[in-house]
């Protein structure tokens, strides 16, 4: 049997626009993320898929409903302990890599872990170890703009592994990549998946990282259609 790691109930956001009008965003979006699966959610742009996955992964509170990790409602926690359960259990990949342009691969995978307070002679080693299972293993101590967009993104996973969390979400990982670069990327999630048992939640319009998910979640104006 599959276990759940993430369930989500009646998620429920909206947004006022600068005229105060309501924006209704999310309308009772209710979900499960199986563990060790790598999960997609579709859907035109401005369905919501960016706001559920950063509810999902607490970057963002809903106005209601619950995100359940085990037994634990998250948003029944502090700002402070939220923050520390994000940092613990959850990894982040964004379209933009986001590393740090002064300092090399190995030092951006290293970073999180020592903030984490892993000693820095155990960060560098485990990021060099992470950086060669996403296959740059010969590029750890080149800077980002001494990297290729792929590699920069290839590093940016690398970086979410650092601190081994349950559950790593992504939005359009491959959206500035081209399709040569993208299949890398997409070929090292599955593998990641089936080495380490890891968990993914990806939002992207890849149809080539749809076909290859364990489940597709479809979005249409806040609901899930699918």
């Amino acid at each position: 049997m599959n276990r759940i790691i993430l369930k989500a109930e009646a998620i429920i956001k909206n947004y006022q626009t600068t005229k105060k009008v309501k924006l209704e965003v999310l309308k009772s979006v209710s979900l499960e993320i199986e563990h060790k699966k790598v999960s997609v959610i579709i859907g035109a742009s401005g369905a919501g898929k960016s706001t559920l996955l950063h509810i999902l992964g607490a970057l963002d509170r809903p106005d209601s409903g619950a995100v359940n990790y085990g037994e634990q409602n998250i948003f029944s926690l502090s700002d402070d302990k939220l923050a520390r359960f994000r940092n613990k259990n959850i990894g982040f990949v964004f379209q933009f890599h986001h590393l740090l342009p002064e300092f090399t691969a190995v030092e951006n995978v290293a970073i999180p872990q020592m903030i984490h307070g892993t000693s820095k002679d155990e960060a560098m080693k485990n990021a060099e170890k992470i950086l060669t299972e996403v296959g740059l293993k010969e590029r750890i101590n080149h800077k980002p703009a001494e990297l290729s967009g792929g590699e920069q993104q290839r590093v940016a996973v690398a970086r979410a592994l650092a601190n081994d969390p349950s559950i790593i979400f992504a939005d359009e990982p491959t959206g500035n990549l081209d399709s040569a670069n993208s299949e890398i990327l997409h070929n090292i999630l599955i593998e990641l998946r089936d080495k380490f048992d890891k968990t993914f939640v990806i939002v992207t319009h890849n149809k080539e990282l749809v076909e290859l998910a364990d489940t597709v979640y479809e979005m249409k104006d806040g609901t899930l259609i699918s």
